[in-house]
């Protein structure tokens, strides 16, 4: 009896085994690690990343501290390049002459030297008069353009009465407006006393530039022999061409772009009366050379001069420099740089932004040239590559390198 109970109990548990639902198992297909594609891709984005930045923060420290130094060889190489051109044109009827008269190159660079320093030394002793003399007249008339600023105040306060502006908006934009014009003094004024710190470092711009110009072909050996001979030598010796070629096509774009500007803002400001169009016209050409904050800082003196003789003669010198900066900007500069450097103009914001940001003055002046560097070097990894982009190699670089082994099989077949 006993057993028999024992085998009906062993049968019931046995059936309520068979008929209980199957529990869930885990699934063992889907495995989150490394081999992943795009946890691949993650990693290396972050690992790229974390890269970039330690070798941006590196280099900005070491450019932080050595601003002035890196700065001043900048300057001299662009020196050198505007002068290199007149180096070329005084040693070549030289060179298609006799061996017995052949001009050895330190001797042209002098001579370019002797030209160059001549011409500004006369344009110098016919300008520092008449700009002396207008630089006299506004620091006399200071004190009548600081009654009239107040004045267009005590007038705005009398604007306020006729539109029944509540006082509360009226004491928000007496507020804002004196914020403004103290930042835009503060601004323009510790602009030009940074910018005056740099004068002195002038004197040795000629001297480095001479030997940038004498010996630029061992620069450039010595440079290719830091890398070995074959395919290397060969797209860095490629590089090196379009380097100097973008750099020369700015440097000399920006002194043909100062001079044409200085020219056409003395002109236009003469036309349109405002007061101290040389000296005006002057500094504008000067500040040509700094992208962006240059034609902005003279874009708000000349409108702010104008404004202390009437309020439609701003607005004429507005329309003015708003037009002259664009026919500059899509018309002229394109024309002026041809092979050079072609950014957009949000590019050109960043870079300049940036630029500040990391070195000051210094930066905002080295902008656009290390980002067209840059833009040189991006494009020889391309061709390099023969790939969809330097992005996608980090990101996928073994799909990108078996799409290159397809294509090579494709064509040989």
């Amino acid at each position: 009896m006993a057993e028999n109970k024992i085998q009906e109990t062993v049968e019931i548990v046995a059936a309520e085994e068979h008929n209980e639902p199957a529990t869930a198992q885990p699934a063992q297909n889907i495995v989150l690690d490394a081999s992943t594609p795009s946890v691949r891709s993650i990693l290396r984005v972050v690992l790229v990343t974390l890269v970039i930045l330690s070798v941006a923060d590196f280099f900005k420290s070491i450019i932080t501290s050595l601003t002035y130094l890196f700065f001043l060889i900048v300057l001299s190489i662009f020196f050198a390049y505007l002068i290199e051109p007149l180096v070329q044109m005084i040693r070549r009827p030289f060179e298609v002459a006799r061996r017995d008269n052949y001009m050895p190159r330190p001797l042209a660079i002098a001579a370019a030297y002797l030209i160059v320093f001549s011409t500004l030394g006369i344009a110098v002793a016919v300008l520092t008069p008449l700009v002396n003399a207008q630089i006299r007249q506004l620091t006399t008339n200071l004190p009548t353009y600081s009654s009239a600023i107040q004045r267009q105040f005590r007038d705005l306060s009398n604007r306020y009465e006729r539109y029944r502006i509540p006082e509360a908006v009226q004491e928000q934009i007496n507020t804002k407006a004196a914020d403004v014009a103290a930042a835009i003094g503060t601004g323009v004024t510790e602009f030009f006393i940074s910018l005056a710190t740099y004068l002195p470092w002038l004197i040795l711009i000629p001297i480095l530039a001479f030997f940038f110009l004498k010996d630029a072909n061992f620069f450039r050996v010595s440079i290719l022999r830091v890398f070995p001979s074959g395919d290397w030598r060969t797209r860095m010796e490629s590089i090196i061409h379009d380097v100097n070629t973008t750099l020369a096509a700015y440097a000399r774009a920006q002194l043909i772009s100062c001079i044409v500007i200085g020219t056409i803002c003395t002109v236009g400001f003469y036309l349109l009366g405002v007061n101290y169009a040389l000296l005006l016209g002057v500094m504008a050409g000067i500040l040509e050379f700094i992208p962006l904050i240059g034609p902005l800082t003279i874009a708000i003196i000349a409108v702010t001069i104008a404004s202390l003789e009437s309020t439609w003669e701003a607005v004429y010198v507005f329309i003015f420099l708003a037009v002259l900066r664009i026919l500059q900007d899509y018309l002229f500069y394109p024309r002026i740089v041809r092979e050079g450097i072609h950014l957009h103009p949000l590019a050109i914001i960043l870079s300049v932004l940036a630029g500040e940001q990391v070195a000051g003055i210094p930066g905002v002046f080295l902008s656009i040239p290390v980002v067209a560097l840059l833009t040189v070097v991006y494009k020889h990894i391309l061709e390099h590559s023969r790939s969809k982009g330097i992005v996608a190699n980090i990101l996928a670089p073994r799909e990108n390198s078996e799409e290159i082994e397809n294509q090579k099989a494709k064509g040989e077949g």
